[in-house]
């Protein structure tokens, strides 16, 4: 169930109360736009309570995302982002199955099925039936954040969550590093 409401503080909010929903959790896209998923069992009034509890958090949230928006190149033309966009395809078709394939065999991490998308919400994603889907973006990131991004989605063949035994191993893959790389990848966005 879905509805926009129009908070005080914050202009229009997206309510989904979802079954697949584990707990209250808030997102900001790029755009600012914010999000507001809650599970049945919680009341509306809790979630709205919640809301306004992370009012700064997701203002402070917006500020810093604009100022990251305003510090990216000016948007393409159409003809020229759909060239780009094909750039993009072609590298990623080369080196993402090769890249995944390798570190799959080097972790024993198996997955079913590879697909590459040009994804401008998530770097990837994992299926509950083991299907990874890449971002044809990841291309725009160095190579140690590509194979990152690919250990991130293959750690989810074991954990479909972000638990601390998920995190553990996607910490013990990385050698230790995995707070490090993860705020190293949060200074990128996906164009």
């Amino acid at each position: 169930m879905t509805e926009v409401i129009d908070h005080p503080r914050l202009g229009e909010v997206t309510l989904a109360q979802s079954p697949r929903a584990r707990r209250v959790s808030i997102r900001v896209r790029a755009t600012g736009a914010v999000r507001l998923a809650y599970p049945f069992g919680v009341s509306r009034r809790r979630a709205l309570a919640f809301l306004d509890e992370k009012a700064d958090w997701i203002l402070a949230t917006r500020e810093r995302l604009a100022r990251r928006r305003a510090a990216l190149p000016p948007q393409l033309p159409p003809a020229e982002q759909k060239t780009r966009i094909e750039e993009l395809r072609r590298a990623a078709r080369e080196d993402l199955p090769e890249r995944i394939a390798r570190l799959s065999a080097a972790t024993g991490l198996r997955y079913e099925k590879l697909s590459i998308r040009a994804s401008r919400t998530k770097w990837g994603s994992c299926s509950g039936q083991n299907h990874i889907s890449l971002s044809l973006f990841l291309m725009t990131l160095p190579g140690h954040l590509r194979d990152f991004v690919i250990l991130h989605e293959l750690c989810h063949t074991v954990h479909h969550n972000h638990s601390p035994r998920f995190h553990a191993l996607l910490d013990r893959l990385v050698g230790g590093r995995e707070k490090e790389l993860s705020r190293e990848l949060r200074r990128y966005t996906i164009l």
